[in-house]
């Protein structure tokens, strides 16, 4: 059964998956994006948001024992001083406007590995940034029935 399974085993062992997912965090928040395989990345997106509101949450807090227990709560995450010290006096700024959805993933097809792993690239988004809009195609006008069709509708339709 696969009962309370809810994140990406990348095929490692927990230790290891905790240690990758804290490794890639600390190089995220340092140089700001990052190049890896699209599941890895996809497994690190709600890992270092989670990080990024605990900095914020900091940043606003009213005493500074709360502020410096969510940074040693996000340390237990990250485990590296030097990230989480950029991230929560630097960095957090960025974020500070920003509601969520602190990361941008794109998908940067195989490039050219020995396994065929879909690669990805992903990056942290500052609060002024818009995005981009999705264009719609526009609604295709519904044709209208050829004269054939009409006639034999018309030839099935009863008379009153």
């Amino acid at each position: 059964m696969r009962h309370n399974k809810h994140h990406a085993s990348l095929g490692v062992t927990r230790e290891h998956r905790k240690a990758m997912l804290s490794n890639m965090a600390a190089s995220l928040i340092e140089h700001g994006k990052i190049q890896t395989t699209l599941t890895k990345a996809k497994a690190l997106r709600p890992f270092i948001e989670r990080v990024i509101t605990k900095a914020k949450k900091a940043s606003v807090a009213a005493e500074k024992k709360d502020a410096l227990h969510l940074r040693r709560m996000a340390m237990k995450d990250v485990r590296d001083e030097t990230a989480i010290a950029t991230l929560f006096n630097e960095k957090v700024k960025e974020f500070a406007n920003r509601p969520g959805g602190y990361t941008r993933i794109y998908k940067l097809g195989t490039l050219g590995r020995n396994d065929a792993a879909e690669m990805a690239q992903i990056e942290l988004i500052k609060a002024d940034d818009p995005g981009y809009k999705k264009t719609r195609k526009p609604a295709k006008a519904k044709a209208a029935p050829s004269p054939a069709a009409e006639a034999s509708s018309a030839d099935a339709a009863p008379s009153a």
